[in-house]
């Protein structure tokens, strides 16, 4: 990790703009017209010509496959499955706020793995988010949006657990593996995976329109300049940080959901995904450095 503050700036804008792009993500896989873990397929083939290049380019090539970068795909590919469905089953914004408590489990499993015992603080944080959470997945009426929110919300609440994991994996990788070359073989890995569900689950595989087909394509763009910019970010910071700083893509995600589907969060989910997204940020201020209270 560096630690200059002109290059963490850097680190942070870089994240803060690869958390934007990805925030458009639910909207492209609703306009996609395939089945959800048929648009992570998409997404994931569009975007590997441009990887390949790039890290011709950037990173020596792609060399071997790593085998962080293995469990970075098959992670990744878990992600983007329950992201997905969970998109098609409740409203854009509940999915993204729900499968965004990665900050708070990327800190507990540090604490269980690693040994890094949080302070008292974090375990309030985590009851605030877990509380907002629940406050957002339960409440009925505005904000439940979808064929079957229950669903859509656990769905989206399971993502979460796979997207610390890929966290976690690609920011221990970035300290000897270049960005390029890790997005590479983890998109690599996951397409199959995405197809192979995508069968058999009987989902509907090629889009039916142009819409469609540019939706997809617009996809695999959006994860190579997103999740790339992500990963190199992680290569410059501490993964609890990161993990906090693209919380801005429930923020992306609801604002444009209310735009292009007239989806209304209503007021007690709202203030769920306040307090969730509050005790999200608190968790990653009380597991900064520093000395700890008694």
């Amino acid at each position: 990790m560096t630690d200059h503050p002109e290059d963490q700036g850097k680190a942070l804008a870089m994240l803060l703009m690869g958390a934007c792009v990805i925030g458009v993500g639910p909207v492209l896989v609703r306009l996609s017209e395939t089945g959800p873990a048929a648009a992570g397929f998409w997404r994931l083939l569009f975007a590997l010509p441009l990887l390949a290049v790039i890290a011709q380019k950037t990173g020596g090539g792609i060399g071997k496959a790593p085998r962080a970068a293995v469990l970075a795909g098959v992670a990744f590919a878990l992600d983007l499955g329950f992201w997905h469905y969970g998109i098609a089953y409740t409203s854009v914004a509940k999915a993204t706020v729900l499968s965004n408590l990665t900050p708070v489990l990327v800190t507990a499993f540090a604490w269980i793995f690693l040994k890094q015992r949080p302070r008292r603080l974090f375990l309030l944080a985590v009851a605030f988010a877990v509380a907002g959470a629940w406050t957002m997945a339960l409440t009925k009426g505005a904000g439940s949006t979808g064929v079957n929110p229950p669903l859509g919300d656990a769905l989206s609440a399971a993502t979460a657990v796979w997207y610390s994991l890929y966290f976690l994996v690609v920011s221990s990788a970035r300290q000897s593996i270049s960005a390029s070359r890790i997005m590479f073989w983890s998109t690599l890995v996951g397409a199959p995976l995405m197809l192979l569900a995508a069968l058999g689950l009987g989902e509907q595989i090629i889009p039916t329109a142009m819409g469609g087909w540019a939706a997809c394509a617009g996809l695999g763009l959006m994860h190579v300049a997103g999740q790339g910019s992500i990963a190199w970010a992680l290569g410059r910071l501490p993964a609890a940080t990161a993990s906090v700083v693209v919380l801005v893509q429930p923020v992306v995600a609801a604002a444009l959901g209310w735009v292009l589907f007239h989806e209304l969060l209503g007021t007690w989910p709202a203030v769920g995904a306040a307090v969730a997204l509050g005790g999200v940020v608190l968790a990653q201020w009380a597991s900064r450095p520093g000395p700890r209270p008694a």
